[in-house]
């Protein structure tokens, strides 16, 4: 039947005012979709199977592949849109491969081209003749596409992240060791160890703010421990605020496993570009004091 339902296929390609609109609604689109197709299409070097025009004029790449799916067609389907700048592809298999189904899902998510995989089988009903039955398999949908705007968004974060920390290592470099030991990572913070297992000096930066702190954390299991030790460095507040220079934030977290004591700093963050210098700046200072006001009471915890 294979053998068949290639013949209609190519019979459609080569008989192009044979049922255009039909072949059309066949791959569930509007008849309006498809306004002419053009066989053996040539596209640089290669040629492409069908191309044909959606209602805006646009180019619509139509890629056959009568077996299973490849690495071969797919470089192919991506040269012919490039190559005649279309907007669409449309790629039909017989038997799609799982990762192929993950790469069209990943191109929709992430280009600006719209990317169909279609299954095709022969199908007979009764005593009539065999016919192609086309089966939407992946396409573009508002769920991909916003998968792929929260992907790019997080890329970009990342990368503005990792630029941030970068900067304020390099600063902090030239005025205390604590840090100097780390590379810089694109997450929300960075830390090191504070002389005691699950305590670290941590910097952590949103969008708008920033904060340095002692984050409590010994790990699963241990909230009776962290909130011992949180209690522990709370009876020397008053000492600890006095060598600090200023007040600080306390948070025991009762409703969660850590506890962290911190120091916010409202002048930004790591959107707030065109004040990182005075951002980290003021981080690097914050986290130096805030290392010399616990540090005697960090090695003299009873734990």
């Amino acid at each position: 039947m294979q053998g068949v339902v290639g013949a209609r296929l190519r019979k459609a390609r080569t008989e192009l005012g044979l049922s255009q609109a039909a072949f059309a609604r066949a791959l569930g689109f509007s008849s309006e979709f498809i306004s002419f197709l053009e066989a053996e299409k040539s596209a640089g070097g290669f040629n492409a199977d069908l191309v044909a025009e959606d209602e805006a004029g646009n180019p619509v790449i139509i890629q056959n592949q009568l077996e299973k799916s490849d690495h071969d067609h797919l470089g192919k389907i991506i040269t012919y849109l490039t190559a005649i700048d279309a907007k669409t592809a449309i790629w039909i298999v017989t038997d799609p491969r799982p990762e192929h189904v993950a790469a069209i899902n990943w191109l929709n998510e992430s280009s600006a081209a719209n990317f169909y995989l279609i299954k095709v089988e022969g199908i007979r009903i009764g005593n009539s003749e065999p016919a192609p039955l086309l089966t939407l398999i992946v396409g573009p949908s508002e769920e991909s596409r916003k998968a792929g705007e929260t992907k790019k968004e997080m890329a970009e974060r990342y990368k503005i992240r990792l630029n941030f920390w970068k900067a304020l290592l390099e600063k902090a470099k030239e005025k205390t060791k604590l840090h100097a030991h780390l590379s810089p990572q694109p997450y929300s913070w960075i830390g090191t160890g504070a002389g005691k297992s699950g305590l670290g000096f941590n910097y952590s930066v949103t969008q708008h703010e920033s904060k340095v702190e002692l984050y409590i954390d010994r790990g699963k299991d241990a909230e009776k421990e962290n909130k011992a030790i949180f209690d522990q460095l709370a009876t020397h507040k008053k000492e600890i605020e006095e060598t600090f220079g200023g007040a600080l934030t306390w948070e025991r977290l009762d409703m969660k496993r850590a506890s962290r004591i911190c120091k916010r700093i409202e002048t930004g963050g790591y959107r707030d570009t065109d004040r990182w210098g005075e951002i980290q700046e003021k981080m690097i200072e914050a986290m130096i004091r805030l290392e010399k006001a616990l540090r005697p009471y960090i090695a003299n915890l009873k734990i």
